[in-house]
């Protein structure tokens, strides 16, 4: 037999040369990678507890072999496990041979026990419910905290002897020498009187669930009671069952009456309950309470219904007798934050505030009288972490270097010697150890995957990587991932704005591409920053392998960049939000390599909100739009995000009617597809079903998905991938490849 060995010899080559570009090739991003398989999800470091030494932390680490968590002890200076505090395997209760499987952990305040959380069930965006337990570290006990029901934030008290939760409406504490329950209050009933957690409203504006907090010395508890009697019920369905359930809660719209909001303090010696004078409007917010140091003198922070003026009071906790220390106003409105500490020596306190035109830092005396303003520049404090007071050092995340960026900085009282102390560009978001000589680092950056890092809080040098998400690094590389690149452009009255832009892997600047612009456009929002994208990020890539360009762009209104960028929507919301859009959509048009004809727009909540005002005062600029969860007038929405931003609508109608959707559907251009999840608490399905009935009206085809007893995310598990794979395919057949005219 005759054998070519150079035929042979070539055959080879040409097949090895087969393989080496096989293994080259990039695979393309699936929808099941990111919402079935997980293929790209980041790992963190979760559960972290500074311990009171200020030597270690702790944190929740999963024991796979026996399908538990332990609590694992860590030295700060090295990064390095030290011992297991507790083995998920002794966490059993009496009477039990299964360990609880818990999904929280905090210690009381001399680390001697510590309360699990287990079976938690979620409510609205913030609160949930829980079967604690409390677990002595030396006798390895495990003790359920009530049998009552499931406890709502359940919190040691400072001195370590109680428990106080809310159950159904009402107050109660659990003294941990006997385990015997007390009940505080019993004026609780559903829908109309709650004790020590917040109403739906507060919940989801004041982004606050507990509604109770401790005195320093654990002898008193502040806590707020929610009379929603007069509150319109909001009636939702829930599908399912052979008949539908209706389920009823107190949701009010703009306009209409809100809860009225007491605040009370509970004596924990003699038992007697003191309500707090915060004068004699009713209608009224309190958005925080906070003790002081001393356990007789309790903060609240008090606002008007137009949130444009804010006091500070400082209440006796005995008599309840208050007076205001700080007055603030506004000529649009006031935000509410966290960033108010009260100093060591009992006479100073620091807040943040905007009165100068960006959010900046602030000390005054007990009694309200400005000594200083510590921080100043046309820059923002976004996150106030703490004052070191022994060492003199204010911690707070800014935007200093970029408005896109977040980085930690220390300063001292007298704002002087302010110190940088991360480096890398991107966002940092942080965990400071109590005694601020530490911290956690959990940074990322566009293209970046996250990393979450240990570091000294004197000059924020690195002390170990704690996770670099080197797997997930790995696994984006066998991946074709387009980059994601910022630039900024002007609209024609001169106004900058930021953006970012993801084009095709293997983009032709001779070519003309499908632009899909990604919006969401609220007060203080921000879709352009130097930070990992998470999901939609790798969604975009999955479009980009298709095709298109994708791009965001931050209007006016969104934030960091300071009091004027930002309240410039004031009274008149969506109106200069897609002005920008459209001047944005326009200028992308005018780029040698965007198809014009084929510019989309996305949004969910208030971008879908966007998107729906884009396809309709935007006189066919955008070709396709894809709204999600998306309020269509907003006298449907609530009362104190509505009116913080347009007044009510008995005093200002026309800034809600002049952007509304609704009165605009005669004008729709472009193909329309809208989501709505009928479960949705926040937006309600109510918006979704006005909008399609005024499409109806104006004779406007369009499409329409709605998602059974789904909230406002429409997300997790299946629903996402059924989700994004529906809003691929309508951008494939109405922007990216479309077979048919768009629709007139």
């Amino acid at each position: 037999m005759h054998i070519n060995l150079k035929t042979n010899f070539l055959a080879v080559v040409l097949l090895c040369f087969a393989f080496v570009a096989q293994a080259q090739q990039k695979k393309e991003v699936t929808l099941e990678d990111i919402y079935r398989n997980g293929t790209f999800s980041a790992k963190s470091v979760y559960g972290v507890n500074w311990m009171n030494d200020g030597r270690y932390y702790s944190s929740q680490v999963a024991d796979e072999k026996n399908g538990v968590n332990d609590i694992v002890r860590y030295d700060v200076t090295t990064g390095q496990p030290v011992n297991t505090i507790i083995e998920g395997e002794d966490l059993k209760p009496e009477g039990s041979d299964k360990p609880i499987k818990f999904d929280g952990y905090t210690f009381s305040s001399d680390e001697k026990k510590v309360l699990f959380a287990t079976e938690r069930e979620q409510i609205y965006r913030r609160s949930s419910k829980a079967d604690f337990y409390v677990y002595d570290i030396a006798t390895k006990k495990l003790t359920k905290l009530s049998n009552g029901g499931k406890q709502l934030y359940a919190t040691f008290s400072p001195d370590a002897k109680r428990v106080a939760f809310a159950r159904e409406g009402n107050m109660f504490f659990v003294d941990l020498s006997n385990m015997q329950e007390k009940q505080i209050t019993n004026t609780g009933k559903f829908n109309s009187i709650i004790n020590g957690y917040a109403d739906w409203v507060y919940e989801e504006e004041f982004s606050f669930a507990q509604g109770f907090h401790w005195s320093p010395d654990g002898s008193k508890i502040a806590f707020y009671t929610f009379d929603e009697t007069n509150v319109p019920e909001f009636n939702m369905q829930m599908w399912g069952e052979l008949y539908p359930q209706d389920y009823k809660f107190k949701y009010p719209k703009a306009g209409e009456a809100n809860s009225i909001v007491t605040v009370s303090v509970y004596n924990v010696g003699n038992g007697q309950t003191v309500k707090m004078d915060t004068g004699n409007e009713a209608d009224i917010y309190i958005p925080r309470i906070k003790w002081t140091n001393d356990s007789n003198l309790l903060s609240i922070q008090k606002m008007n219904r137009l949130q444009n003026t804010l006091e500070l009071l400082h209440a006796n906790a005995t008599t309840g007798k208050a007076s205001v220390v700080l007055k603030e106003t506004d000529k649009a409105y006031i935000d509410i934050t966290d960033d108010l500490t009260y100093l060591k020596d009992g006479k100073h306190f620091i807040h943040s505030s905007e009165k100068d035109g960006f959010n900046h830092l602030y000390l005054h005396n007990m009694n309200g009288k400005l000594v200083r303003q510590i921080t100043k520049g046309n820059w923002e404090v976004s996150n106030y972490i703490g004052y070191d007071e022994k060492n003199d050092r204010l911690y707070y995340i800014s935007t200093e270097v970029s408005p896109l960026e977040r980085h930690l900085y220390s300063i001292n009282s007298k704002g002087s010697k302010k110190n940088r102390l991360t480096e890398k560009a991107g966002t940092h978001r942080v965990n400071m150890s109590n005694d601020f000589k530490y911290f956690l680092d959990y940074h990322s950056a566009a293209n970046e995957a996250p990393t979450v890092s240990l570091h000294s809080a004197k000059d924020g040098k690195l002390i170990k990587v704690l996770e670099d998400n080197q797997k997930l690094k790995s696994t984006l590389a066998q991946y074709d991932i387009a980059k994601q690149e910022f630039f900024t452009m002007k609209t024609p009255d001169g106004t900058q704005l930021n953006g970012w832009m993801i084009k095709p892997t293997d983009f032709d600047p001779k070519k003309k591409y499908p632009v899909l612009m990604f919006v969401y456009g609220g007060p203080g929002s921000q879709t352009v920053t130097n930070s990992w994208g998470g999901a939609n990020y790798l969604w975009y890539q999955v479009l980009a392998n298709k095709g298109a360009i994708v791009v965001s762009v931050d209007n006016r209104g969104t934030g960091a960049r300071g009091a004027d960028f930002k309240k410039v929507t004031y009274a008149n919301l969506g109106k200069y939000e897609i002005e920008d859009q459209i001047e944005a959509a326009k200028w992308l048009g005018n780029q040698p390599y965007v198809d014009k004809d084929r510019i989309g727009i996305w949004g969910h909540s208030y971008g879908g909100y966007m998107t729906l005002l884009g396809l309709t005062k935007g006189n066919g600029v955008f070709r396709a739009g894809i709204s999600v969860a998306p309020v269509t007038n907003w006298r449907f929405y609530d009362t104190i995000y509505t009116e913080r931003y347009l007044k009510t609508p008995q005093e200002n109608a026309a800034g809600y009617d002049d952007n509304s959707p609704l009165f605009f559907a005669d004008k729709l251009q472009g193909e329309l597809l809208l989501i709505h999840g009928t479960g949705d608490d926040n937006v309600h399905f109510q918006n979704a079903v006005a909008m399609q009935d005024a499409l109806i009206s104006a004779n406007k085809q369009f499409e329409s998905f709605y998602y059974p007893n789904r909230n406002h995310g429409v997300g997790g598990g299946i629903t996402s991938l059924h989700r994004f794979k529906m809003m691929t395919d309508f951008l494939e057949r109405n922007l990216i490849n479309p077979t048919t005219e768009q629709n007139q």
